[in-house]
């Protein structure tokens, strides 16, 4: 955030308004008084002159009233009349006065302070104007003294009625020239006086208003500052209250929003860190897309099912990832779909996910995304398939059987039965076919039993070359010339914990099914040997082999390479899906290696150290 200007600070803009309001309020003020004082003092002025021409107007009307009535000559009475007039203005002229006329009836001047006039007949308007009984006032601007006076001439009246135009006795005139600058300088005065009290005023406001700006705005930078800081995620600085006033309420309710958000953002960020962390250790997919489809979340285990980098997904179409742009819209699969197979095996791996999706959508506004949750269903696929597989074998199994016996048994009810040729046969099918089917039931038994939970097997120490060495002495004797034997075993007793009863099954099926596919007069070998914790045997035969695209699936349950022939040699297919069983049981490995028309191995190994579990 960039820093305010100068100017644009609230402090500043506080104290300039601050300054102006007093500023105005001064300035309103001081016209207010200025314009009174000046109306006040220039009448008082205007009273006092006029009071002062009163007097002497009256002193003059006598002197020139009692000049009328002397006796003496004429030129006397001037003379007196001169000197009265003189002495009259010579007390009561002030400083204000400039000038001051005394006339006659016909103009002359009778006395002045400008000696140079007296005598002479005055051609003055304003005077003229007064010896006709009209008193002239103005106020004009002297340019000699540079001063403003007031010229006043005003008519000298004999009588006590002066204001009756018909009694009115005209005797003379008085003429007055007074500065008016004292009034002025006056104001003037106080203008400075103003002045100067206005700027200490405004001084003393700047003052107080940078002190009270500085107790509104120091609050507020320190808001300002907390709420940067805040933006930045810490929440451990605190604002300080400065009093109990609104300012103050407001620090402690930013410290209080304060402490309200650290507690808000510390939940939000344990839920975040929670759902993180369930988004990583799931076990299915999950993706989210925004509103346009494209993806804008990807947990690790989706990288890993779609074997793409969540770099490389983020921002790419939800259809193009699944591979579904060329079979739905987006649209469509906001409103029709919410589970689907997506099938991504190839000729060498069969992989099978189920997406679930869901729409993210606040209540009763628009949709926002889409969250696809992918499951792995490739095992479950398999599962279903191979169980699928499995109960069309077991009704095979079980159905060719029972339709050979039903055939007989209908034979012999017929009347088969009185056939002592025929009779004898159709029993012995009749049996061996009973025999087969338990020999199968039997076998399912083994396997449901050793796919339960509660199967347990009974392991003891067994020296493992004597146990194998017993068992091919068994075979030995149980056979004709037509096989022989090859024995590759250690000489030394090698210890193991085995249940014997499961191991001898194993070892039992393995050199059967050797037994059943080695030609007359072919070699079964039996080998041991170390293989650091382990042991390792293998059984070899001279048979005719199995096709390599045959051998890895020699042990799933019901598979035969030959089915006629292993029908026919009384296979029911689940005798190495038992083997596998009972070695994968006891820890160990199997497996088999094998070349067409050359013959068949298989190896399995078992570990030395006890085995623990079921």
């Amino acid at each position: 955030m960039d820093k305010v200007g100068f100017f644009r600070s609230i402090h500043v803009k506080f104290v300039l308004i601050y300054v102006l309001l007093i500023l105005i309020a001064m300035q309103v003020i001081s016209v207010y008084f200025i314009n009174n004082l000046e109306a006040n003092l220039r009448n008082n002025y205007d009273n006092a002159l006029k009071n002062n021409l009163d007097f002497f107007e009256f002193n003059a009307e006598q002197k020139i009233l009692d000049a009328q009535q002397m006796k003496e000559a004429t030129e006397d009475k001037n003379s007196t009349l001169r000197d009265d007039i003189a002495q009259l203005i010579n007390e009561t002229k002030d400083q204000n006065i400039k000038e001051v006329q005394v006339l006659n009836k016909d103009g002359v001047v009778l006395g002045s302070d400008k000696r140079n006039l007296i005598g002479q007949i005055s051609t003055n308007s304003k005077i003229k104007l007064a010896l006709n009984g009209t008193e002239a006032q103005t106020e004009m601007y002297d340019p000699d003294s540079k001063q403003r006076v007031i010229v006043l001439a005003k008519p000298i009246i004999a009588g006590k009625d002066k204001q009756a135009d018909k009694n009115k006795q005209i005797l003379g005139a008085i003429y007055v020239e007074s500065s008016i600058e004292s009034v002025y300088q006056q104001i003037s005065d106080i203008n400075k006086i103003l002045t100067t009290g206005t700027v200490i005023a405004l001084g003393i406001t700047a003052i107080l208003g940078i002190f009270l700006a500085r107790t509104i705005t120091r609050p507020m930078a320190d808001m300002r500052k907390q709420a940067l800081v805040m933006a930045r995620g810490d929440f451990s600085r605190k604002v300080q209250v400065y009093g109990d006033d609104e300012i103050g309420q407001l620090s402690m309710t930013f410290n209080d929003l304060t402490r309200k958000l650290q507690e808000a953002t510390a939940i939000t960020e344990s839920e975040r860190r929670k759902l993180r962390s369930v988004l990583t250790y799931m076990t299915d997919g999950v993706i989210a897309t925004d509103r346009d489809g494209c993806i804008i979340l990807m947990n690790d285990r989706a990288e890993e099912m779609l074997n793409i980098s969540r770099q490389h997904a983020l921002g790419n179409s939800l259809l193009e990832l699944l591979r579904l742009n060329d079979q739905y819209t987006w649209d469509e699969l906001y409103n029709e779909y919410e589970s689907m197979l997506l099938d991504f095996s190839t000729d060498k791996v069969h992989y099978v996910l189920r997406a679930n999706f869901s729409i993210i959508q606040k209540e009763g506004g628009p949709v926002n995304g889409l969250i696809a949750v992918l499951h792995d269903v490739t095992e479950q696929e398999q599962i279903e398939n191979e169980r699928r597989e499995f109960v069309f074998n077991v009704s095979h199994e079980l159905r060719t059987p029972l339709t050979t016996m039903r055939s007989y048994l209908e034979a012999l009810a017929e009347g088969a039965w009185q056939d002592e040729n025929i009779a004898p046969r159709f029993l012995e099918v009749t049996q061996n076919e009973t025999e087969r089917m338990i020999r199968l039931v039997n076998d399912l038994l083994q396997l449901s039993k050793m796919d339960s939970k509660d199967y347990r097997f009974n392991f003891i120490q067994t020296d493992l070359v004597q146990f194998l060495q017993d068992i091919i002495d068994r075979f030995e004797m149980l056979q004709h010339e037509h096989l022989r034997f090859v024995r590759n075993l250690p000489d030394r007793s090698i210890m193991g914990q085995i249940d014997t009863d499961k191991m001898t099954q194993v070892v039992d099926n393995i050199i059967s099914n050797a037994i059943k596919y080695s030609p007359e007069g072919g070699t079964i070998a039996v080998s041991a040997s170390l293989h650091g914790r382990k042991i390792k045997v293998s059984v070899s035969d001279q048979g005719v082999g199995i096709p390599k695209n045959n051998v890895s699936k020699i042990f799933d349950r019901f598979f035969r390479v030959d089915r006629a022939r292993s029908r026919n040699l009384g296979g029911t297919g689940l005798g190495l899906a038992i083997t596998k069983e009972i070695v994968l049981a006891h820890g160990g490995d199997i497996w088999a290696e094998s070349e067409w028309g050359q013959g068949t191995t298989i190896h399995f190994t078992l570990p030395l150290k006890k085995v623990r579990g079921e």
